[in-house]
């Protein structure tokens, strides 16, 4: 009798790593199968050249992936992705996808297949410390010069607590998808109709403007911007060492869950400030569980992954400091007790964007990453910075 080991790469990032071996114990207990878990977690890009780069998700190195939905076009593209409509009919998720937002069933759904099921979600939106801006007099930024006036006001590094944090670690995530919030809420566009990338506007001078003169402020922000994830943001919140940021709303839930969380109860989220001549926009981008091309353990696969999407198990992806994807998790009464500010998912999903559907979007994305760390590092002219990464995302993209 075999015992098969299912391998998972998972995003480095505790409530991940400790919700997905709760859930395949649960699924073990109820399914009854004879199976193993293997999950190794991983920082992004590690985790993209694991799965996407080497060809894992292909080769059968990896069963299923944690993957970014902006990932999925490039992966399918390269034929590393099991289509999961053929398990849908054999075997369908149960009120898939009535029990889910639109904005999360949409995004894993092109060339005729479907290529994750939702796991973890979280627009992103300005999440910030009620006790502090109380404390100064402040009221929530609408707009990025507010933010930036109330980044200063609130930074007290004597006792080691910063106005904000930026981050701008180079691993083709928060970077490039704050720069395009940044844009977008000054009215601008990062691509056009024809996904073509416009690093020309006005919208994306004043963008790169507003990071790099931020990124310089000593009197504004936590130190060390390039070695900052959205993780590694998120958990200087939670320590109570940041008095607002624009990041995941998962992070909002995760200071008011976490254990060792210094936060708790003081917390609230709000719209993301909008630029001059813009409004507040954020991004759609979320977590999927997809299954690899090359797995050898295709049908036990899906099987934890329909485990995984049912109602109680997307409770415990909650519990444990991540955001549930579906409409019954952020109703739940439990939730919003513990996490006041739950059900305004539903709301920044109305008010969220997506970025195109390209497999070259992580080449996009760290031609990005290469522009804001040259004009957090050099005084190179702004102009001069976008127009060199022009010419590189035309010759590249």
């Amino acid at each position: 009798m075999t015992h098969p080991t299912l391998r998972v790469a998972v995003r480095k990032f505790a409530p991940f790593e400790s919700a997905i071996a709760e859930q395949f114990a649960d699924f073990l207990r109820v399914s009854r199968r004879d199976a193993s878990l293997d999950a190794q977690a991983m920082d992004l890009n590690p985790l993209h050249e694991a799965i996407i780069g080497s060809g894992g998700l292909g080769d059968g190195s990896w069963d299923i992936a944690f993957m970014a939905t902006d990932w999925l076009a490039e992966a399918q593209h390269a034929g590393l992705l099991e289509d999961l409509s053929l398990h849908m009919r054999r075997d369908p998720v149960p009120d898939f996808p009535e029990g889910w937002s639109a904005s999360l069933t949409g995004l894993q759904r092109f060339a005729g297949g479907i290529w994750g099921m939702p796991y973890h979600d979280g627009p992103e939106c300005l999440i910030y410390r009620t006790d502090l801006l109380a404390e100064a007099g402040l009221s929530v930024p609408t707009t990025w010069d507010e933010f930036y006036r109330a980044a200063r006001a609130l930074h007290r590094p004597e006792r080691e607590q910063f106005g904000t944090v930026l981050a701008l670690f180079p691993d083709g995530h928060n970077g490039f998808y704050d720069f395009c919030i940044h844009v977008w809420s000054r009215g601008g566009e990062v691509f056009d109709d024809t996904g073509r990338i416009d690093f020309t506007s006005a919208a994306a001078h004043g963008a790169l403007d507003f990071v790099r003169t931020l990124a310089a402020d000593e009197r504004a922000i936590a130190p060390a911007a390039h070695e900052l994830d959205s993780v590694k943001s998120g958990l200087l919140f939670a320590q109570g060492k940041v008095a607002m940021m624009a990041n995941w709303f998962g992070f909002a839930a995760y200071g008011d869950t976490a254990p060792d969380s210094r936060v708790k109860g003081k917390i609230d989220v709000a719209p993301l400030p909008a630029g001059d001549g813009g409004k507040s926009v954020s991004l759609n981008v979320f977590w999927v569980l997809a299954i690899g091309s090359g797995s050898r353990h295709k049908e036990l696969a899906w099987d934890f992954l329909r485990h995984c999407a049912s109602a109680p198990m997307d409770l415990i992806t909650t519990a444990k400091g991540a955001i549930g994807v579906r409409k019954s998790t952020w109703q739940d009464p439990r939730v919003n007790a513990q996490i006041p500010y739950y059900h305004r998912l539903a709301w920044l999903h109305e008010h969220a964007r997506e970025l195109p559907l390209t497999p070259k979007l992580a080449v996009a994305s760290h031609i990005v990453d290469d522009l804001l760390t040259e004009a957090t590092t050099t005084d190179t002219p702004t102009a001069t910075l976008l127009a060199r990464a022009q010419r590189r995302a035309e010759a590249e993209l």
